[in-house]
């Protein structure tokens, strides 16, 4: 259903609301204190008992407790414990209510549980009115509003059909800057910004925190598909009772950032799910299996699984609810993020030692509920120091004990898993994984299922890529020797020849030999059978890819692409080997013939006792002593866990080193592993992983996600460069995608080169008839409709998304023609017209003329490409135009046709220009043409551009002094200032301003432009009006603007 108006689609909202559990009366067009009295009614219907409200009004001061107690909240994650802590206390001063004056009363406010029951209420506001923090805007009205038991916890913002819903957030984004949000509304918790096709929901940053588009959310089915229809939002995530959870239960107070967070669809389900099969549990069986959910890797699984355990404790469903980690080390972080997460009233519990896990799974108190401890400890439960007796072991046993077991494909499919559910027998467990063991790649016969029990929830890589929540792909196999000289090594040692002679005898080994030569794939694979069909790297030994050959072949394809695929060493890159020995001989490699890049090396420290361990030991020292020294750190062997620990946070920019990005003598380029940081490490830093092994299922899509955490338009995808049998690791590639993409068709892998090109020269094309249609050459200006324009909008962010990924892969304008295995493809977009198109698009982000300010237009503006530097473009080239032109008007006999070729090639230029630059240099030429200026030696003429844009600013400015009588200094500061709606009366200075204006002469010049008698009373409002919009619109000659 499409909407014209935006106020039809609002009734229709609101309307669909109405049948979803909110009440029938609307709260129409209310100021914050209309929503303050209403507030005060509910608390007082919901509180009047003797115990606390005595049936005596709350005056208008006891309000006034409440709501300083929220200002001094003030942000949405200290204010959503305020909400979800049940109760407010105030100190009665209403005089009716003897028995309560002067003390302290608790007032019931929210109860998450009393859902859609007992004294909850769910009202809608529409278009309520916010008063702006500075008297020079205009008072704003918000959409809709949604409150609960009368406090507004949902702000929502609409748009009409046509207009995209970026525009309803950014809407939002305006009036948080404009501090529209504070007072009553900063217990907004969560925004939803809507047009017809499309709604993204997501929590306020508050008043010091920042929008992330990033964190704007599309809800979801349960099969992940988006929702996006109007009705459906209204129906699935606004309704009642999903709002009441929203808030209640879906929405975490981040204690380590400060920001609130509201839950992704897809956790949400995971979530709910848990806790339904728990309070579903019969406790008397014995070996239960919970489940277990699939959410790929970076989608958010820990926020996941505490949501879930918190749940659990909070229904009493279960006495221990344990979140267990398969490494000690983890472990440490998840209890760092666990108690982030937790609300005040949560206790989530460490486990220094074995002991302390005992005594904490044996307490009664509701305190020890939720426990974080490793699967180490857990398993040596009966062997901890001191003894453990029979009466604790009965204890625990007797609990009603959830397990919930994070990264589940790790090694907890050893004997630890199995000696705890020996130990807890009545335990229920469950799993979380971004990958999980399938019958493809299942271990000792075990498969995530039948360890943990079925699926519960899936959210797959694919569906992670489609949702913008990961990044893709793009993987390369790097051969180091070529297939052919490969194919013949294995059919002389098959064939047990040393050359083609001896073959060339034998005519029964010609026929094999060609088998080996050109029918043999060089990876295995296997038939719809199942059964193996060899190919040719089966036969390549190990020690093949172990020479100095092949590592010298690898270290050069690393070095020579550095510089593009880091993007200058702003990225870095793991680089993982098949052994602790080609680490080390890789690590002298890099130190020997690239010495330039920073790089070190991580792998198992522990050293044996068996002698055979010195050229492990002797590496592992020069490692750490290079460290030390290019870094000045003081680790040695012995401190090999903070050693790593330090690796870690500089390739993360975390803690101490979050401002890295400044600091490149404390970069690293390149980590070199084995096996460590392949799984578990997370860092959006990281944008390219090398791989000298060979990985398959699980491991290696845990290895590929090392480089699909979200970053920005810089890293659109994460590269995979892989060396070793790299026609079977390609195998192993499509095998690992099609397991763990959850039978999802979308494209895991982005676009290669030839591609990326051919998509730009479509693009371009299309720009190219856009605007041949609008009857415009040279991309000279934006096309005047508005539909034309949003047209380009659209393209040319796709054009600019395909180059950028595109340059990433080795495109470069200084080279046009490409030659990519046998295709050939010549690039159209050259740097100068890419730049010129940049132009257009800035313009298109600048407000429209005789478009209002709060007034929306139809397309969609990416912030970051209005920052791209047109400068680039070459002024050299259009003043050398210029000089030809200049040239040739001074020849006595030049030939007019040729002087107006140059005059339009120089025309051409200007294309580059933005359309106020343009409008300067054609009136310059126009004064050359007239003999009305003189031109000096040696001046370009942007020079010239540049000094009549500056004359007719000053005389512009002069105007406004003259016929306004304003301070010419103070309007010259602010003009010179880089002033944005929000900032203009910033200090005061927009009133002093208009506080400088001569009365008499605004009225003079008034009266003249309107050609009637304005009134007294209304100059200094016009002053106000004409002197905010001349400065928002840098400058323009106020004689002629209509008022």
């Amino acid at each position: 259903m499409k909407f014209a108006r935006e106020a039809d689609f609002e009734e229709a909202l609101i309307k669909t609301l109405k049948q979803k559990g909110w009440e029938d009366e609307v709260l129409k067009n209310p100021t914050e204190k209309d929503l303050i009295n209403n507030w005060k009614n509910i608390l007082f219907h919901n509180n009047c008992g003797i115990d606390r409200l005595n049936h005596v009004p709350l005056t208008d001061t006891e309000m006034e407790q409440i709501l300083e107690q929220i200002i001094s909240l003030r942000t949405p994650v200290a204010l959503n414990g305020f909400i979800n802590g049940k109760s407010v206390c105030i100190k009665r001063d209403n005089p009716d209510d003897q028995l309560h004056l002067g003390k302290e009363v608790s007032l019931k406010i929210y109860d998450r549980k009393e859902i859609a029951a007992g004294q909850s209420r769910y009202q809608i506001v529409q278009q309520p009115k916010f008063p702006t923090v500075d008297p020079i805007m205009n008072d704003r009205r918000g959409d809709v509003m949604l409150l609960i038991n009368g406090m507004p916890l949902i702000h929502i913002e609409l748009k009409r059909s046509g207009v995209p819903v970026s525009q309803a957030y950014h809407q939002i984004e305006k009036y948080s800057r404009e501090g529209v949000f504070t007072g009553l509304y900063s217990l907004i918790q969560v925004f939803v910004a809507m047009e017809p096709e499309e709604a993204v929901y997501f929590a306020n940053p508050g008043p010091d925190g920042k929008f992330n588009k990033s964190f704007y959310f599309h809800w979801a089915d349960f099969y992940n598909e988006p929702i996006n229809n109007w009705k459906e939002i209204a129906r699935s995530l606004l309704s009642i009772p999903m709002a009441h959870q929203l808030i209640g239960f879906y929405t975490i107070a981040d204690a380590s950032d400060g920001v609130l967070k509201v839950m992704r669809s897809y956790q949400y389900y995971a979530a709910n799910k848990i806790s339904d099969k728990v309070s579903k549990i019969n406790w008397e069986d014995r070996h239960l299996l919970g489940g277990h959910i699939w959410h790929t890797t970076g989608s958010g699984k820990t926020m996941t699984s505490f949501k879930s355990a918190q749940l659990i404790a909070n229904s009493k469903d279960a006495d221990k609810v344990i979140f267990l980690m398969d490494r000690i080390e983890l472990g440490t972080q998840s209890l760092r993020e666990y108690r982030a997460f937790a609300e005040d009233t949560d206790e989530v519990q460490s486990t220094e030692d074995t002991r302390v896990l005992i005594n904490k799974l044996t307490s009664n108190s509701p305190s020890d509920t939720l426990i974080v401890t490793s699967i180490q400890k857990m398993s040596n439960i009966k062997e901890v120091d001191g003894g453990f007796n029979d009466y604790e072991l009965e204890l625990m046993q007797s609990k009603r004990m959830v397990i919930i077991v994070d990264e589940a494909h790790r090694s907890t499919f050893g004997e630890m898993l199995v000696t705890i559910k020996r130990t807890f027998p009545n335990a229920i467990f469950f799993g979380f994984t971004g990958t999980p063991i399938h019958d493809e790649n299942k271990k000792k016969e075990h498969t995530t299922a039948n360890v943990f029990g079925d699926e519960l929830h899936r959210y797959s890589i694919a569906d992670g890529i489609r949702d913008g929540n990961v990044l893709g792909f793009d993987p390369y196999k790097i051969l180091t020797y070529q297939d052919i000289d490969l194919r013949q090594q294995v059919a002389f040692e098959c064939l047990h020849v040393t050359s083609e002679d001896e073959i060339y005898q034998d005519p029964k080994k010609i026929k094999e030999y060609n088998k080996y030569l050109s029918e043999m794939l060089m990876a295995t694979t296997y038939d719809a059978d199942g059964k193996e069909i060899r190919g040719i790297e089966s036969y390549i030994p190990r020690v093949q890819y172990e020479t100095s050959v092949h590592q010298e072949k690898v270290l050069e394809n690393i070095v020579s692409n550095w510089r593009r695929l880091s993007l200058n060493s702003k990225f870095h890159a793991i680089f993982a080997t098949s052994s602790i020995r080609e680490a080390i001989e890789y690590y002298r490699l890099f130190k020997e013939k690239a010495p330039q890049l920073k790089v070190t090396a991580l792998f198992d420290p522990n050293i044996d006792n068996n002698g055979r361990s010195a050229f492990k030991e002797g590496g592992l020292i020069e490692v750490i002593r290079d460290y030390n020294k290019n870094y000045d750190r003081n680790f040695d062997l012995a401190t090999h866990s903070k050693f790593k620990k330090d690796v870690a946070a500089r390739l993360a920019h975390k803690a101490p080193y979050k401002f890295i990005e400044q600091e490149p003598e404390k970069r690293i380029d390149i980590l070199i592993v084995v096996d460590q940081m392949l799984t578990g490490f997370d860092s959006k830093w990281v944008n390219t992983l090398y791989l000298d092994k060979v990985l398959q299922y699980e491991n290696l899509i845990q290895a590929f996600s090392r480089t699909n955490r979200l970053f920005g338009p810089e890293k659109p995808f994460g590269t995979i460069r892989y060396y070793r049998y790299p026609h079977t690791m390609a195998e192993n590639v499509k095998n690992a995608m099609k397991l763990y993409s959850g039978e999802k068709p979308f494209d895991l892998f982005v676009d290669k080169l030839p591609k990326n090109l051919m998509k730009m020269n479509q693009i371009f094309e299309e720009i190219s008839d856009l605007f041949a249609s609008e009857k415009i050459d040279d991309f000279e200006k934006l096309p005047e409709k508005m539909a034309a324009q949003g047209k380009f909008g659209s393209l040319f962010y796709k054009l600019s998304k395909a180059l950028e990924s595109a340059q990433i892969q080795g495109f470069v304008f200084e080279q046009l023609h490409y030659d990519i295995d046998g295709e050939e493809i010549d690039v159209l977009l050259t740097e100068t017209t890419y730049l010129t198109l940049v132009q257009r698009y800035k313009e298109l982000a600048k407000i429209p003329s005789g478009m209002k300010m709060d007034e929306s237009f139809p397309f969609d503006i990416e912030g970051y490409l209005t920052e791209i530097d047109t400068g680039k473009i070459d002024s050299e080239y259009m003043n050398s135009k210029f000089k030809k032109y200049m040239k040739e008007l001074k020849q006595e006999y030049i030939n007019e046709e040729d002087l107006q070729k140059s005059l339009d090639e120089l025309h051409k230029t200007f294309a580059t220009l933005s359309q106020d630059e343009q409008k300067y240099a054609n009136i310059f030429l126009h004064d050359i043409q007239t003999g009305d200026i003189q031109i000096e030696e040696g001046k370009s003429i942007q020079e010239y551009i540049v000094e009549y844009q500056v004359r007719s600013q000053n005389q512009d400015m002069r105007k406004v002094v003259d016929y306004l009588g304003v301070d010419e200094k103070l309007l010259s500061d602010m003009m010179n200032t880089d002033v944005i709606e929000e900032t203009l009366n910033e200090y005061g200075r927009f009133d002093n301003l208009v506080e400088s204006a001569d009365k008499k002469k605004a009225k003079e010049f008034f009266d003249k432009i309107e050609e009637k008698n304005v009134p007294i009373f209304l100059i200094n409002a016009k002053i106000s009006n004409l002197l905010k919009e001349y400065i928002l619109e840098n400058g323009f000659d106020i004689e002629e603007r209509k008022l």
